[in-house]
């Protein structure tokens, strides 16, 4: 294994401002506009019939950042036979509420429902009586996330996925009540379909006892088990010596029992991880930076936030492998310094769209002034907490088109989806799985 480890001594870097830059001023773009002019006036709006999704989508997440969302807007978004319903945020909603709105919605075209903290409104007896009415009622669902549906049982799974046989990707992340039971009926009717499945603060599962019916999924591609104690290095290594091969996204942020022996695991059965989180896990050390390096060479997405990794070790994982990032998370990585600007200068120029070092006060001026300069793609920089900035970097770096986020009190939600990700059914697929029988009916 190559070994990440590098110089004690810190190189110098040299890099001077522009004493008299030009900036250019980012204009809010049309659409936004409108959006949110809609959003704002949404009382008047009789009706989003012919509006494509993408635009009820934006305007719903809109509402719902605005605490504008209510069961006229909700009535708007679920009316005659939508293809795609999503609500990041029904605090507000009772089941008395839901109850009416699902009356006049026609469930035969969704395929994809995102009722994120429905706690209040979704208890097991309202799921049957509005969505999971029979078996097959939602027969072209491919995505569902139900977050924070904290009194949804096991009973309440069973039922979801017997109503709903396409399911590809299933989020219950927080959905406190359940239990290994609920894997079991998942695997039981999903086993050859399901691709994503996030399970983050299920507190109630035990990941070894659910470990047999995690194994049944062929076709899994994403797994984020964030904040679950259960998580262990024995579940880890032999969860993926069976699924790792078509795995392409992990989420282990949390799971503070992890050791290096997880990413041993990782590095030698996951070669196709495109994603990997992996926050406030203080037990790894730098060799599991070598475990990725060698094993992982597509990795995009990175997150190492709150770890002790060394400057010289986060610099050498770079430098093997950092072409590929697209957004990277050093949060409180408080060791990072020149090493690090350097590699990164030199090796993520090209594709890097995201990169954040809050808390990173090991870098100065001219660190972060050469990495800035260093990227023509960059679109958003983060950096929260780095109080030994001064305006020699904020007016002296040359990138007119980086959003620097966290130097100044500004408004947040105004960043959140600044690189234009849009959502999807499923994050690294264009499709549901078809078995057999399915091929041989149609």
């Amino acid at each position: 294994m190559r070994r990440i480890k590098g110089s004690q001594n810190e190189p110098d870097i040299g890099w001077k401002g522009m004493t008299d830059p030009e900036r250019m001023r980012v204009t809010p773009k049309l659409e936004d506009m409108s959006i949110n002019l809609l959003a704002k006036h949404v009382e008047a709006l009789s009706s989003l019939r012919g509006v494509p999704d993408v635009l009820r989508n934006k305007l719903s997440s809109v509402l719902c950042d605005s605490r504008r969302m209510d069961s006229h807007s909700m009535e708007l978004l679920t009316s005659g036979s939508p293809t795609e319903i999503r609500v990041k945020d029904c605090l507000w909603l009772t089941e008395e509420q839901f109850s009416k709105i699902m009356k006049g919605c026609d469930t035969n075209n969704l395929t994809i429902l995102q009722l994120d903290l429905c706690g209040n409104c979704l208890p097991d007896y309202i799921l049957r009586a509005t969505l999971a009415k029979s078996p097959n009622s939602l027969p072209a669902l491919s995505s569902i996330s139900l977050k924070g549906a904290c009194r949804l049982t096991d009973g309440g799974i069973k039922t979801l996925v017997a109503s709903a046989p396409s399911l590809c990707s299933i989020n219950l992340a927080a959905c406190l009540l359940l239990s290994s039971t609920s894997i079991q009926y998942m695997a039981d009717a999903l086993g050859s379909l399901l691709k994503e499945l996030y399970l983050d603060d299920c507190q109630n599962i035990v990941m070894m006892l659910s470990l047999p019916a995690l194994q049944k999924f062929e076709f899994l591609e994403v797994l984020s088990f964030a904040d679950i104690e259960t998580v262990s290095d024995d579940f880890v290594s032999k969860l993926v010596t069976v699924c790792g091969r078509n795995l392409k996204e992990l989420d282990f942020s949390d799971c503070r029992k992890l050791t290096d022996k997880s990413l041993k695991a990782i590095g030698e059965h996951c070669s196709a991880l495109q994603t990997l989180h992996l926050a406030n896990l203080h037990k790894l050390t730098d060799s599991s930076l070598g475990y990725l390096a060698n094993g992982c060479q597509l990795i995009q997405t990175l997150t190492l936030r709150d770890n002790s990794f060394s400057d010289e070790a986060v610099a050498a994982f770079l430098e093997a492998s950092g072409e590929p990032l697209t957004d990277f998370s050093l949060n409180k990585v408080k060791k990072v310094a020149n090493h690090t600007a350097l590699s990164l200068a030199r090796c993520c120029s090209k594709n890097l769209l995201s990169l954040d070092i809050s808390w990173c006060r090991g870098l100065n001026n001219s660190a972060l002034g050469l990495i800035l300069d260093s990227y023509s793609n960059l679109k958003i920089f983060k950096l929260f907490g780095c109080t030994q900035i001064t305006s020699e970097f904020v007016n002296g770096h040359s990138n007119k088109c980086v959003q620097i986020v966290g130097l100044q009190l500004t408004p947040i939600l105004e960043h959140l989806n600044i690189l234009g990700h849009q959502e999807a059914a499923l994050r690294y697929s264009s499709g549901p799985v078809r078995t057999e029988s399915q091929d041989m009916q149609g």
